[in-house]
């Protein structure tokens, strides 16, 4: 590990420099790396001060600091929703999209500069590891955490989830048709809801309804489509099957359709075994259990 630790702070070394994030005029402007990402980030229509702030991770006084630079600087305008003053707004004035577009084409400029000196060959292998370092870090920012069924983000999930079996299934999904996994049985002691978040964005969810000495249900298993690749799926069926293990079940059983491809391979990867049907679901054609040992 502290080799890998050592290699990692290298490489953020080497990130920070070639980038110019030591310059406090970033791309030979007048403005450091942090005021000049706000600009990119803002964007041409504009952005919710709370979503900057999560899409950041930045502290809400730091925030706040970086934003009246820009407003100082004639680049950016703050207003409040006149329904909710708790609710800010940011806007790039025509000065601050004139930068903005600026800072995009000296942008393309910098990522030129590093692929040009390289052969073909050597580029094509610099961009693909990037693609992947890009994705492994991403995936680290995923957030997985219980929380009511009801919240917004859970809801979200959920809306999802059965648009997305309605368009996938051949004959549609009614959730009212389906065996029943209402927010009361998904909540302690009687189950148990988890979101995935990623930036704060809800990016996926699973379920389970625990059924005391029978066998436990795995429910509701979903990520979003932009998120898939990122090993969000099995994170969810990890820190399930963890909580199966904690309530003291010894088994966990699951039933799906045959067009959900991706969850049938992630099951049987995981050590699931397919078994005969144990319930009625009209939209299942396979059935699956996992035994723990305790």
């Amino acid at each position: 590990m502290e080799a890998s630790v050592s290699q990692v702070r290298s490489f953020n070394r080497l990130v920070t420099q070639r980038v110019g994030a030591l310059n406090d005029h970033y791309l030979a402007r007048d403005r450091p790396l942090g005021e000049a990402r706000l600009l990119w980030e803002i964007g041409v229509e504009g952005s919710d001060v709370r979503a900057l702030r999560s899409r950041l991770e930045l502290d809400s006084g730091y925030l706040s600091r970086l934003l009246r630079l820009l407003e100082a600087a004639q680049l950016v305008s703050v207003t409040r929703s006149e329904n909710d003053k708790r609710v800010r707004t940011v806007q790039l004035t025509a000065a601050g999209l004139a930068e903005r577009d600026l800072l995009e084409r000296r942008s393309d400029a910098l990522a030129r500069s590093f692929l040009e000196p390289l052969s073909e060959p050597r580029r094509d292998r610099l961009v693909a590891a990037m693609a992947e370092v890009e994705r492994l870090l991403t995936a680290a920012l995923v957030d997985i955490r219980a929380i009511d069924p009801a919240h917004r983000d859970a809801q979200f999930c959920l809306r999802e989830y059965f648009a997305e079996l309605g368009q996938r299934f051949d004959t549609g999904f009614d959730p009212a048709s389906s065996i029943s996994a209402g927010l009361h049985e998904l909540r302690p002691p009687a189950g148990v809801f988890v979101v995935a978040t990623l930036r704060a964005e809800p990016v996926g969810c699973g379920a389970l309804k625990f059924h005391g000495d029978e066998p436990t249900e795995l429910k509701r298993m979903w990520v979003a489509e932009a998120a898939r690749g990122l090993g969000i799926g099995r994170r969810l069926l990890i820190e399930l099957e963890s909580r199966v293990a904690a309530a003291g079940s010894s088994v966990v059983r699951l039933e799906t359709n045959k067009t959900l491809i991706e969850a049938i391979n992630l099951y049987r990867s995981a050590g699931y075994r397919e078994v005969n049907a144990f319930n009625d679901e009209p939209y299942a054609h396979h059935w699956f259990e996992k035994r723990f040992e305790h």
